[in-house]
Order: C-alpha cells, then sequence, then structure tokens
C-alpha cells in the first residue's frame, strides 16, 4: 500500500507544485502563497530534510553534538559554505528568528506546544506536526514527504524516500535472520535504564528490517515515546538484539549499569553500543543520515545475533 501511495503521488507531483498550497498540522493549517525562499528551521532534526532538497536554511535550531552549524557530518556536504543563523537549543530566540524575516519556520521535529506555535506564528507561517503522531514520533518519511511539499520540492522528496525505502527493504530481505527477533534500543540516563517505544524513529526502523519491539516497552512508555524502569527489572533487556545509544559513549554508559554483566543479552553477546556520531546518525534518522547508519550500523547487527558470544561487535 505505501508503494502505491508513493507512486499515486509520485504521478501526481510530475509536475510544479502549484501556489497557493496549504497544509494541516495540529495547531490548524500552514498556507504559502508563493514557494518559500528563506527557510528557518525550529525542530531538532528538520534542517536535514531541509537540506536533502536542497534548500539552505537561513536559521536552524542546534540539538547537541556541538558540530559547526549544528550541522553533523552527514550533512556538512549539503550545507557548503552557507552559515545559518543558531536560533536556539533548549529556548528559541524569537529575536533572532524574526530578524532572519523567513518566509517559512519549519517545526516537525520540534516537540513544540501551542504557546511556542501562536508566537511563531505572529513571525511568519509556521509548519507544525501531525496531530496523527505523538510528539516526536513522525515517522521520517511523512516529515521529508510533508517538509517536500511545503517548500515546493515534493517531486525531490518522493525520490529521496523511495530510495532509502528501497534500500532498508532490500537489506532486510538480504538478512532473513533479523525476520521476528525481539530488538531493544537501550539507554541509561542518571541511574536508571530504559528503552524507546515502538513509536520511536529508532525502534520502527528496525521494525522495518524486520524486527519486532516487545510490547512491553509501549506499555510502559504509555504515551511518550521512551520509558525508564528501574534496575530491579533489568531483565525487560533480554532481547534477541540490545542496542546502547549514547550521546557520547555507549560501552562506557553500558558499563555503569549493575548486574549487565549477570544477564543473558552480555553473557551472550547479543549488544551493540552506538557512539557519539553513529548514535547522531541513528536519532536524526533522516534522509541524509539514514545511509552513513546503513553502512556502519547492519554489520554490528549482524555480529550481534549471529548467536556466537565469541564474536566481537566492534
Amino acid at each position: 500500500m505505501k508503494k502505491l501511495i508513493l507512486a499515486i503521488l509520485c504521478l501526481l507531483t510530475s509536475f510544479s507544485v502549484a501556489f497557493p498550497l496549504t497544509v494541516a498540522h495540529k495547531f490548524g493549517e500552514i498556507t504559502l502563497a508563493k514557494k518559500p525562499m528563506r527557510v528557518v528551521s525550529v525542530g531538532y532534526s528538520d534542517q536535514d530534510d531541509i537540506l536533502a532538497l536542497g534548500i539552505k536554511p537561513v536559521g536552524l535550531r542546534d540539538w547537541y553534538g556541538n558540530q559547526p552549524y549544528a550541522t553533523w557530518p552527514w550533512a556538512q556536504d549539503e550545507l557548503g559554505s552557507a552559515k545559518p543563523i543558531i536560533i536556539g537549543a533548549a529556548e528559541l530566540d524569537y529575536e533572532a528568528i524574526a530578524a532572519l524575516k523567513p518566509d517559512v519556520i519549519i517545526g516537525i521535529s520540534s516537540g513544540m506546544d501551542e504557546d511556542t506555535y501562536r508566537k511563531l506564528a505572529v513571525i511568519a507561517p509556521t509548519l507544525a506536526q501531525s496531530s496523527d503522531y505523538i510528539e516526536y514520533g513522525t515517522p521520517w518519511d511523512a516529515r521529508h514527504l510533508t517538509i517536500g511539499k511545503i517548500l515546493g520540492e515534493e517531486t525531490q522528496a518522493i525520490t529521496n524516500v523511495n530510495r532509502l525505502n528501497t534500500r532498508i527493504n532490500s537489506i532486510a530481505q538480504q538478512n532473513p535472520d533479523f525476520n521476528g527477533k525481539t530488538a531493544a534500543v537501550a539507554f541509561y540516563w542518571s541511574g536508571q535504564p530504559g528503552v524507546y517505544a515502538s513509536s520511536d524513529l529508532r525502534p520502527r526502523f528496525l521494525q522495518q528490517l524486520g524486527f519486532t519491539t516487545p510490547a512491553v516497552y509501549d506499555t510502559l512508555a504509555s504515551d511518550a515515546f521512551y520509558a525508564s524502569f528501574s534496575l530491579e527489572r533489568l531483565d525487560l533487556l533480554n532481547q534477541d538484539l540490545v542496542i546502547w545509544l549514547s550521546g557520547g559513549d555507549a560501552l562506557q554508559d553500558a558499563n555503569e549499569v549493575p548486574l549487565r554483566r549477570q544477564m543473558p543479552f552480555f553473557k551472550e553477546g547479543r549488544e551493540v553500543f552506538v557512539g557519539e556520531i553513529l548514535g547522531g546518525a541513528f536519532s536524526f534518522f533522516s534522509p541524509l543520515s539514514i545511509d552513513y547508519l546503513l553502512d556502519e550500523l547492519i554489520p554490528q547487527i549482524q555480529l550481534a545475533i549471529d548467536g556466537d558470544p565469541t564474536t566481537q561487535v566492534h
């Protein structure tokens, strides 16, 4: 069904995108009279989508990682010599945003509330995420297609989505051992382990590869995209694959987890440790980071589930 929908969209957008156009989001609608030229990204990862469409934002939000112009290695070629203004990290600088005189403000991955939306919408037409998904839970391809539409680059967005989904699906077909195995994307923060729910982009990617996310994770997370739990429930990580995610050194974080070395997933070598750059690619999960993620992460997953505890996962 997804392939059919994309094929229809490709046919419909084989001609120039017609303006004015209107796109609905969780706080209402955004209408643009013409193709926007000055684009500000207030999402934590939306800048990658914008750059993947050949557009350089005049302002963007810094998430984490201390990267030049908040642009990670996989996106730096697309940014080129542009020098966007950083308009905030945890808090947005509304004055700086207004000074950029944007034609549109994009914030699908921002998690903005209605008050933030209203403040931004006074400055320029603002795109929030759809009400169809939990905060920070918009699928990467839906995000990219929506941003492509609002920027008048829907045909390019469809091309990007088709190419990457084809590659992901091909890898899934080449690795039938992935199918049906359970997977946890785990973290250790402030003395508590945790996992991401099936609505998060990272487990959703593993599901496309054939893995399943334990239903208990969704129960624990409720309407959030992650859940923390006590060390007494470390058995929740006894899955076929455990990917430790960290903003720094994932192995170091995992080594601080009490009782981890007594758990079957440790003894049987079913762990993968995702460090700063690869973790960034996993967390951004954008049209620019996915190729890097696939190149680096898939070989590690293959080693982790090979059934040989002596295999070293790099």
